[in-house]
């Protein structure tokens, strides 16, 4: 199984070899890492590699494929490029309801708040809905400044992939 990982803003391709227990074989880009790899709590990792132990932590970003990952010295900014990604970049590209100005569910999933309204003013980081699938809450978030256009769901709703919920004009 082999992704595309966007690191801050370097990419890298990864690629899983093997997974046995807590013993994970990857490479990344040309180089393999032969790993342990346990998770010790909720979004809380341990890895041992080259009897050097590293502990992460991992938080969910505005979707499934983002993460924040702390470790004891540095903070990376990662999303997992898969060919679902590539696919619906490609198929929004140029369209008028593109990434840039609506949210849209990137899997099957419920609207669990919607703090804002039609006509309100967002700023770029402001929480726009927040979305639970797969037993994980996401909050998407406006990623430039402008006004609340449209709101296609209300709170509660079950909604089905690539379903638009909110257009910021």
């Amino acid at each position: 199984m082999s992704y595309e990982v966007k690191i801050n803003n370097r990419t890298a391709k990864v690629e899983l070899l093997q997974w046995d227990g807590t013993f994970v074989n990857i490479k990344v880009d040309d180089k393999e890492y032969k790993l342990d790899f346990e998770k010790v709590n909720q979004g809380i990792f341990s890895i041992i590699h080259n009897n050097n132990s590293y502990n992460i932590e991992l938080i969910p970003g505005e979707n499934v494929k983002q993460y924040t990952i702390n470790t004891s010295k540095n903070t990376y900014e990662t999303e997992i490029i898969d060919a679902e990604s590539k696919y619906r970049a490609a198929r929004l590209k140029g369209s008028e309801e593109d990434a840039e100005n609506t949210v849209i569910a990137p899997i099957p999933g419920k609207v669990v708040k919607i703090p804002v309204n039609v006509g309100d003013t967002v700023e770029a980081g402001q929480t726009l809905v927040i979305f639970s699938a797969m037993k994980m809450e996401s909050e998407f978030k406006a990623k430039k400044d402008g006004v609340v256009k449209e709101i296609r769901v209300k709170e509660g709703d079950t909604v089905e992939a690539k379903k638009v919920m909110v257009v910021v004009e």
